[in-house]
């Protein structure tokens, strides 16, 4: 039996041409004989086995050593015989084309792996362990039970900025970030979508959340002892007439979140205060619930979120995909048009358009004074690797000054229980 193992610090970008040895997800690597017990991982590099490639009786040793800018890659073939080294590139490939005849003819017997599904394509971390997701907020935000939805047993890392929350994907310390981008009632989370544009973080997923808010206090405590109500100003928003037709006579203070104020309130025992936050934020904190499901729209009170990493999703033709661009230009009568009628000539359907004052240089001279300049965003529903959305971003470019592609990233059906 041949075995065959290499290890690498992300070869793969210098093997393009060799097309039988790109290994692109676990799944294929399993029909091909893929052994947990063959696998070492040190902080930079990942040795896969893959064994049952090919019979032969002969062992042979194969070595090459590929410099980059930092550092050597080193890959190693190990058959039976003798032994020979590869010292270039070009003797490197000769050896695939040699191996590769001898698996396609092993492994022309094997089924078809199974299809790929969008969250095949997200790349997920190397490291071992449970997928790290930074979330604004403390245990028993919204936030946190999205990061819990959208990737199941990962590990959520609470941050207590947005800007951290960034920062953490960007330095290493989380594989992603999840935040809120727009609520069915409370609308766009503006500060969200100019940090999109400030960071250089790609979309890579979004999923959709029902948030049922409850309003909690101290045990003991009742609606009438209360003297003001404490929340995230969205959830304040959300829930404005349901406090008002319960007759409660109480200020409405904002805090920085849902359950950073339940916390606040159980650590300084304060119980002439009311919380707006969730049924976990009520268990984690010793917190009665007072009501429940005050949230003003009944019929679905819904958050969007998007999911962020530091490298893009591999976009696809086949199945639902979603892009999201921002972009600027000279304001004129017809700026916007041409940009919209660039996406809808070619039967591409907007879903959101959003606008925001320009924040390098917001004030624009005119001949008739000073004028407001935006950035527009805009989600559509179509896939980067289609052509017309190709051609149709070709076309947006010549009538922007600045278009960024914030992510291209699979539509995944949510269900929107809690």
């Amino acid at each position: 039996m041949t075995s065959l193992t290499l290890s690498t610090n992300r070869f793969f970008p210098r093997f393009q041409g060799c097309e039988e040895f790109k290994i692109t997800t676990s799944k294929f690597v399993n029909h091909i004989g893929y052994n947990k017990r063959n696998v070492h991982q040190s902080n930079q590099s990942i040795e896969m086995a893959a064994a049952s490639l090919c019979s032969s009786p002969n062992t042979t040793t194969l070595m090459a050593n590929i410099p980059t800018k930092t550092k050597m890659t080193n890959i190693r073939c190990s058959q039976q015989a003798g032994s020979n080294r590869i010292t270039t590139l070009t003797d490197w490939q000769s050896s695939c084309a040699i191996l590769t005849g001898k698996v396609n003819h092993s492994i022309s017997s094997l089924p078809f792996p199974p299809a790929l599904t969008p969250m095949d394509l997200v790349p997920f971390p190397k490291h071992g362990c449970k997928l790290r997701v930074a979330y604004r907020g403390v245990p028993g935000a919204y936030t946190e039970a999205a990061a819990g939805k959208a990737y199941p047993d990962c590990e959520p890392i609470p941050c207590d900025q947005f800007d951290v929350v960034f920062q953490a994907v960007e330095q290493w310390v989380a594989d992603r970030a999840i935040l809120p981008v727009e609520n069915s009632s409370g609308g766009t989370v503006h500060r969200n979508y100019d940090l999109l544009l400030r960071h250089r973080l790609h979309i890579v997923g979004e999923i959709q959340m029902s948030v049922h808010h409850c309003l909690l206090a101290l045990p003991g405590v009742r609606k009438e002892n209360l003297t003001r109500v404490i929340s995230h100003p969205q959830a304040l928003s959300q829930c404005e007439h349901t406090l008002t037709s319960l007759g409660l006579d109480v200020s409405r203070e904002a805090f920085d979140d849902t359950a950073g104020a339940a916390e606040h309130v159980a650590a300084e025992m304060l119980r002439d205060t009311g919380v707006i936050a969730s049924v976990r934020a009520a268990e984690l904190y010793g917190m009665e619930i007072l009501a429940e499901g005050i949230e003003d729209d009944k019929s679905g009170n819904v958050t969007r979120f998007v999911m962020l990493a530091r490298e893009p999703v591999i976009p696809r033709r086949d199945g639902d995909f979603k892009t999201s661009i921002v972009f600027a230009g000279e304001e004129g009568p017809s700026f916007l048009f041409k940009v919209l009628s660039a996406l809808a000539f070619r039967d591409i359907r907007v879903t959101k358009l959003e606008s925001r004052p320009h924040k390098g240089c917001p004030l624009r001279q005119v001949n008739d004074g000073l004028r407001f300049d935006y950035m527009y965003y805009v989600d559509f529903e179509a896939s980067m690797a289609e052509t017309r959305v190709q051609n149709a971003l070709s076309e947006i470019n010549e009538y922007t000054s600045f278009l960024r592609l914030l992510g291209s990233y699979p539509m995944v059906p949510t269900d929107l229980k809690s």
